[in-house]
C-alpha cells in the first residue's frame, strides 16, 4: 500500500500484516485472523503505474496548456479565471512528483530517494489534495455570484489586495492541514526502505482526527459549496430566455459528478478502514484484506482529477479554446502577417474584457462554461 499523505495515508501494511500486528497486541491466536481470500498484488502494480503513467502524461500537457495561456493575464482576469491558474498549478505540483511514486509502486513500496525527498514528496501531495478542491469550491461559488448576484462583492477582486491575500490565505491553510501528517512521516528501515506515515503514540486517536478534518476539508465541505453552487446555476441558466438546448444546464452538472466520482470511493474505502481500526473485530480478514487492496486502486483513481479539472474548466470553453490559439499563433514566425485578421490579436482580450470589475453580464447570455465566466 502506498504510503501517501495524510488522507492519503494510514497504515501501509498489508491486511495480513496488519493482522499479525494485532495478534503481537492482543495475544489473539493467529487463526482467527487468518484469511481465504487471494489478490493479485502483481496485477495490481501494473495497473497502478500505468494509471500514474497516463496521469503524467496527459495531466503534465493540459496543466502546462492551462497556466501557459491564462498566466500572462492572472493580474486582470476574473476571480473564476484567477481559480482556475491556481487549481492548474496545484495540479501540476503533484504531476512533477508522480515518477517518484510510479517507481515505488514498480519496486513494490521500497523508497530509494532518502529522507527528504520522503517527506517533501508527501508534502506536496496533500497541500495538492486540499487546495485543488477549496480553490474549485471557491471558484464554483465565485461563478455562481458572479452569474446571479452581478452587485455582491467579489471574492477576488481584480483591484485591490482582497484577492491575494485570499489567495494566500488558501494555499497556507492547505500546508497548515498537510503538516498535520507530515511531521509524522519518515523513511523507516525495515526489510527495505519504505517512506511511512508512522507516529510514535497515539496512533489510531491522532489518525481518526486527521482523518475526520481531511474528509470535512477536502470533501464534504468543497462538495457542498460545488453541488449546491451548481444546482442554482443550472436553475438559473434553465430558465434563462436566451439558453438555447439543454448542453449548458448538464455541463454544471457534470461538473459536480466529476468532482464526487474522483474523491467519493477514496473517502468511503477510508472511511471502513477507520472503523476497522477503532474496531478491528468487526470486519473479517477478507473484507479487511480487500479493504487495504482496493485503497491504493481508489486512491490514484482520484488522481484523475488532474485530467479531468482542465478539460472541464477550460478546453470546453470556445473562449479558452480561440485564446490558445491565438496564444500559439504569437509564437510563429511570421512574414507579411501583420495586416491578416488576427494577427495582431492580443491574448488578454480573452472573455471579452479580462474581467473588468465594472461590466455586468446577463444572466440569459451566461455560458456554463467556467472560464467564460466574466466575458
Amino acid at each position: 500500500m502506498k504510503q501517501f499523505p495524510l488522507c492519503f495515508s494510514l497504515q501501509t501494511m498489508s491486511a495480513q500484516e496488519h493482522n499479525i500486528s494485532l495478534d503481537h497486541l492482543n495475544g489473539t491466536p493467529w487463526f482467527v485472523y487468518e484469511c481465504s481470500i487471494e489478490l493479485d498484488a502483481n496485477n495490481r502494480r501494473i495497473a497502478l503505474f500505468l494509471l500514474y503513467l497516463f496521469v503524467f502524461m496527459v495531466g503534465l500537457l493540459e496543466n502546462l496548456l492551462v497556466v501557459w495561456v491564462n498566466w500572462r493575464r492572472r493580474h486582470s482576469a476574473s476571480g473564476v479565471l484567477f481559480c482556475i491558474i491556481n487549481v492548474s498549478l496545484s495540479d501540476l505540483m503533484v504531476i512533477v512528483i508522480l515518477p517518484f511514486f510510479m517507481m515505488e509502486v514498480t519496486m513494490d513500496k521500497v523508497w530509494l530517494w532518502g529522507r527528504f525527498l520522503c517527506k517533501v514528496t508527501n508534502l506536496i501531495y496533500v497541500v495538492n489534495f486540499y487546495s485543488s478542491s477549496l480553490f474549485l469550491a471557491f471558484m464554483t461559488l465565485e461563478r455562481y455570484l458572479s452569474l446571479t448576484r452581478p452587485t455582491f462583492p467579489a471574492f477576488f477582486p481584480v483591484v485591490g489586495r482582497r484577492r491575494w491575500v485570499l489567495c494566500g490565505g488558501l494555499w497556507t491553510f492547505s500546508l497548515f492541514l498537510a503538516l498535520m501528517e507530515n511531521v509524522h512521516v519518515d523513511l523507516l528501515e525495515w526489510d527495505e526502505p519504505g517512506c511511512y506515515m508512522m507516529p510514535e503514540h497515539h496512533f489510531i486517536e491522532w489518525f481518526v482526527t486527521v482523518e475526520f478534518l481531511c474528509l470535512l476539508f477536502q470533501f464534504l465541505g468543497p462538495a457542498t459549496v460545488i453541488i449546491t453552487c451548481n444546482v442554482l446555476i443550472a436553475r438559473a441558466v434553465r430558465t434563462a430566455p436566451d439558453v438555447q438546448g439543454r448542453r449548458e444546464v448538464w455541463l454544471v452538472h457534470v461538473y459536480s459528478l466529476v468532482f464526487v466520482m474522483c474523491w467519493l470511493p477514496y473517502h468511503m474505502v477510508m472511511f471502513l478502514m477507520i472503523i476497522d481500526d477503532i474496531n478491528p473485530y468487526i470486519f473479517s480478514c477478507n473484507t479487511v484484506e480487500v479493504l487495504y487492496f482496493s485503497f491504493s486502486v481508489v486512491q490514484s483513481l482520484s488522481l484523475f482529477h488532474c485530467v479531468a479539472n482542465p478539460i472541464l474548466y477550460n478546453f470546453l470553453s470556445k473562449s479558452f479554446r480561440s485564446n490558445l490559439i491565438n496564444t500559439v499563433v504569437t509564437y510563429l514566425p511570421r512574414e507579411g502577417t501583420e495586416g491578416q485578421p488576427g494577427a495582431g490579436t492580443q491574448p488578454n482580450a480573452l472573455n471579452g474584457d479580462g474581467g473588468n470589475p465594472g461590466k455586468q453580464r446577463k444572466l440569459s447570455n451566461a455560458s456554463t462554461s467556467q472560464s467564460d465566466v466574466g466575458s
